[in-house]
């Protein structure tokens, strides 16, 4: 075992080798493009690329491009992207050399490389007269950090130029920010405080607000509340800002707290706020608001129990549910459909029994969508309730969360159902449960479809065909012998579809091709046509030869232009030379001669067609591009006719 072990190591060996060697030499190309007379524009990419590929021994090449006007731009992105030391060399010794706008690029690539050695030279660049300077060395000095950074800020924030001091204040915010993360929570608060009195423009004020209360931690509590009653709407974004991201249940306290005080408007976007934190500490108050108040509170305060709430909001929710205003309805069952709690389920389940009316509906269909399968003894019994709104639902959430065991008391159901829309809701239950559960559901549907009403045995093979399998295809082959006349049609309409069983499921071509021959009535024969087409069209049993074969015995039946239009659907999956002369034929035919001048086009540039001479291809592509209304198809038939000549 150890030999192949060691093939494995020298060959990754050899591998890495490999790739330094190529990055070698792709450097080296790069180093030649830039110490060579290409033009500027020529240059540019390589430094770009160097940021990839370069090393220590880029840096000479790059750091002579820092005074260049065109290219100091592409040097610095590669200087500040190569990993040596000699990149943070080049960079401060050329900080004597430049002036203007290549001095500002240079300090603040400085900055992103955050080198210490660089903080004398920055620091003597504070009172550079060139303020754009002045203010790259202190966002500058702010990136590096440390305490002798701050200490060079510091003094800036009452004694610099207007410009120069809110670059000052936002270095002393990164500063800050570097203590708070290195655990110096107090050194981080004195700098926020120094910069949130000092005379610099707003925005600089909220950063250091921002960073004073989460540097505080719980301290800075009374500083978010300042910031939550002002009337100042900037300061009062602040504060949802910084709601959000302090931690503490003493935040969360303070916070609920502030909603009273609130103007409706602000209580919502509070409301918000709280709902990002995520505190269960905030729920009651949360579901206060949900339950009475201005509509536009209680609306987002019912969208926020998405997150915060738990079983104990259920009956403040229900009520909201059956409320007359459609919205406040609608959005509190969107809430309690993704109501979190681990005992939400079991304490909507446990209200049904006893609910009526409005809100028993309203508990059914949260059962279905919340998917209770416990529930559903108490489904089953809802289904014979008096209210017909209550049976409806029932019905529909069996569907959705039920299996064959529900069967036989849907199809009860639908026996004592006399109200079609009823009827419908149980039958499409049915064959939902039926799609679902496949052949265990034959079974126990095969009552309804002996039932004396003749609806509820059509309902069944609608449900049978959804559950599909050789029991199903018997049943409902059976029923083309039924004494109601609706139902035998409603049998050779099921076998023309045979809903999600095409084409796999080539047993129901036998009766079709029976009703084909056998049946007077012409729509059995226009639907005992259509399902072997859609069988021929969709299958991959059969190679090409034996579905034109299949085909060829149904042509000669077909006569309406919808069956044509089928029929030349399967021809163009027929790679064959009889294929094309067949299209030809049906382009003749003004109603589906479109759809036969496509089949054409797409046959004819079909590689598998090597059948098909090069006189047949001709003709039929000139036909296409003659009949054919369509510019594309012309078009295309035009291009394949250039390619054959």
């Amino acid at each position: 075992m150890s030999k192949p072990r060691l093939s494995a190591v020298l060959i990754a060996l050899v591998a890495a080798a490999a790739a330094a060697g190529a990055t070698d030499d792709r450097e080296k190309k790069l180093i030649g493009i830039l110490q060579s007379d290409a033009p500027p524009a020529q240059k540019a990419v390589p430094c770009k690329q160097l940021a990839i590929y370069g090393t220590k021994a880029a840096v000479p090449a790059l750091a002579k491009l820092l005074a260049d006007k065109e290219l100091a731009s592409w040097a610095r992105i590669a200087l500040e992207a190569i990993p040596d030391p000699a990149a943070d060399d080049a960079l401060r010794a050329a900080i004597p050399t430049l002036k203007g706008r290549l001095l500002i690029g240079t300090i603040t690539s400085i900055g992103v490389r955050r080198d210490p050695k660089a903080i004398g030279i920055l620091a003597a660049k504070l009172k550079d007269p060139d303020p754009g300077v002045a203010s790259a060395a202190a966002e500058a000095l702010g990136r590096i950090g440390g305490e002798p950074a701050a200490k060079a800020l510091e003094p800036l924030l009452a004694s610099a130029p207007p410009a120069v001091r809110s670059a000052a204040a936002y270095g002393c915010v990164l500063c800050a920010e570097r203590f708070a993360a290195e655990g110096k929570a107090a050194r981080a608060v004195e700098l926020y405080d120094r910069v949130r009195k000092a005379d610099v423009p707003e925005h600089r004020h909220a950063e250091a607000i921002r960073g004073a209360i989460l540097a505080r931690g719980a301290a800075g509590v009374p500083l978010l509340v300042e910031q939550l009653r002002s009337a100042d709407k900037p300061r009062f974004r602040l504060g949802l800002r910084v709601a959000r991201e302090l931690a503490g249940p003493q935040a969360t306290t303070a916070v609920v707290a502030e909603l009273s005080r609130l103007a409706p408007a602000r209580q919502a976007m509070l409301i918000r706020a709280l709902a990002d934190r995520g505190d269960p500490k905030a729920r009651p108050a949360v579901l206060a608001a949900a339950a009475s108040g201005p509509k536009a509170v209680r609306l987002v305060a019912m969208g926020a129990l998405r997150r915060l709430g738990d079983a104990s909001c259920v009956p403040t929710l229900l009520e909201a549910a059956v409320d007359d205003d459609d919205e406040l309805a609608a959005t509190a069952r969107a809430t309690l459909v993704r109501l979190p709690g681990a005992n939400t389920d079991a304490d909507i389940a446990g209200r049904l029994p006893q609910a009526s009316g409005a809100t028993r509906q309203v508990l059914i269909e949260l059962v279905g969508r919340r998917r209770i399968a416990g529930a559903l003894p108490a489904l089953v019994r809802c289904t014979a309730d008096a209210d017909p709104g209550v049976r409806r639902a029932a019905a529909a959430a069996i569907g959705a969360i039920g299996g064959a065991k529900q069967v036989p008391d849907l199809a009860k159901a639908l026996a004592a159902a006399k109200d079609t829309k009823e009827r419908a809701t149980i039958e499409k239950a049915l064959v939902a449960i039926a799609a679902r559960g496949g052949a265990d559901c034959v079974p126990p549907l095969m009552p309804l479809a002996r039932s004396g009403d003749g609806a509820a045995r059509a309902s069944a093979l609608h449900a049978l065909a959804a559950a599909g399998g050789p029991d199903a295809l018997a049943a409902v082959k059976a029923a083309l012998a039924d004494s109601d006349q609706a139902v035998r049609d409603e049998a050779v309409r099921t076998l023309s579809t045979w809903p999600n069983k095409w084409p796999e499921d080539d047993a129901v071509l036998e009766p079709l091709q029976a009703l084909l021959t056998s049946s007077k009535k012409l729509s059995h024969q226009v639907l005992a046509l259509r399902g072997p087409l859609q069988y021929l069209q969709g299958t991959r049993k059969l190679n090409a030869d034996d579905k034109l074969a299949r085909l060829n015995e149904v042509l000669p039946r077909i006569k309406r232009p919808e069956e044509k239009r089928l029929a030349i659907s399967v021809l163009a999956t027929i790679p064959r030379a009889r294929v094309l002369e067949m299209l030809v034929t049906f382009a003749a035919e003004p109603a589906v001669a479109q759809e036969a001048c496509a089949a054409i086009v797409g046959l004819a540039g079909n590689r598998a067609l090597n059948d098909a001479s090069k006189a047949l291809r001709r003709k039929a592509l000139q036909t296409a591009a003659a009949k054919s209304r369509s510019g594309r198809t012309k078009r295309r038939a035009r291009n394949l006719l250039k390619a054959i000549r």
